[in-house]
């Protein structure tokens, strides 16, 4: 997907499976040596971050059902809580990461909403239909986040991404950048890439898949996918915040620790997780409204780690 000063959700890094795992082309042996990793360096590189009070749009294109769009509400409203019923880990706990990164808070606050259930623009949509979609709600102090049902196919989703962002120009002169998203449902195209762990991968070791917190697997892998590209496009918005490597496809902060979700995690293994007793669902925060969740971990340029909530 072609995005123009975007960033790609790459699902290579969820199923990347080093030579202990795979086997390597033929080569001379090599010795094994411990070596201690150089620490995970986010640079920040200048640039403008959304900071401040900010609305999450949601564009809605193609069929959702009302219980599906809950469960996506449900997490943006979570993000930026501060109810003190809200039992932790929460989701908002997970979000004030951010606060540690230049600027300060980022509060995240749902906005408007644009419902096209019948998909206007087809089923297969390009990046220009995309950014078009997205430019239908206000731009001002927003991330606008177009969602994609399970029967839609954006260029190169499950080849090479499962969600992005990127800036767009508005205003009447379009010299306005606003930054917005895009995630798609996986559930019927490829579970294996963007909602593992909660399917079996494509490559890697065949775990059992973990049973998704909101009985959704399509929707739950959006959910990470979508906590994602919005900690992407606050910090590093317009290609020039945080990140490490090329500029128009770089690790952010949150891509940067993809296929982490608790601590002990290993390539295969998503790490420790809290489990749900009556369900059996895996889950790491609890939301505002009494659903649970799985988050991936976060950089923390504090520690320079990977940060987890269990």
């Amino acid at each position: 997907m072609a995005y123009s000063n975007s960033h790609f959700l790459i699902i290579a890094t969820l199923l990347v499976v080093s030579c202990f795992l795979l086997p390597c082309s033929a080569t001379a042996p090599r010795k094994l040596a411990l070596v201690q990793p150089e620490p995970l360096i986010l640079e920040y590189h200048n640039g403008p971050l959304l900071k401040g009070n900010l609305f999450v749009n949601l564009i809605w294109y193609g069929k959702f059902t009302p219980i599906q769009r809950s469960i996506i509400i449900d997490f943006i409203q979570s993000l930026s809580s501060t109810s003190a019923r809200t039992p932790q880990p929460s989701v908002s706990s997970w979000w004030q990461t951010i606060e540690r990164y230049r600027g300060g808070p980022s509060t995240l606050t749902l906005g408007k909403q644009f419902l096209d259930q019948t998909y206007s623009l087809g089923k297969v949509l390009t990046p220009a239909q995309i950014l078009a979609l997205a430019s239908k709600l206000p731009h001002r102090n927003s991330i606008n986040v177009v969602l994609t049902s399970a029967d839609v196919t954006p260029d190169e989703f499950c080849m090479s991404t499962c969600g992005a962002h990127g800036s767009g120009l508005a205003g009447k002169h379009k010299k306005i950048k606003f930054a917005y998203a895009w995630v798609g449902n996986p559930e019927k195209q490829c579970p294996g890439q963007c909602a593992w762990p909660f399917h079996q991968p494509i490559y890697g070791p065949q775990t059992p898949p973990l049973v998704a917190p909101n009985n959704d697997v399509g929707i739950d892998g959006m959910i990470m996918n979508l906590a994602t590209v919005l900690a992407g496009a606050v910090t590093n918005p317009f290609d020039n915040g945080y990140f490490q490597g090329p500029a128009d496809g770089g690790l952010e902060a949150v891509s940067a620790c993809t296929g982490i979700f608790g601590s002990g995690s290993y390539p295969g293994y998503p790490g420790k997780l809290l489990i749900d007793r009556t369900t059996g669902a895996s889950y790491n925060a609890y939301g505002a409204h009494g659903r649970k969740y799985l988050v991936p971990a976060m950089w923390d340029p504090k520690t320079s780690a990977c940060k987890t909530l269990v």
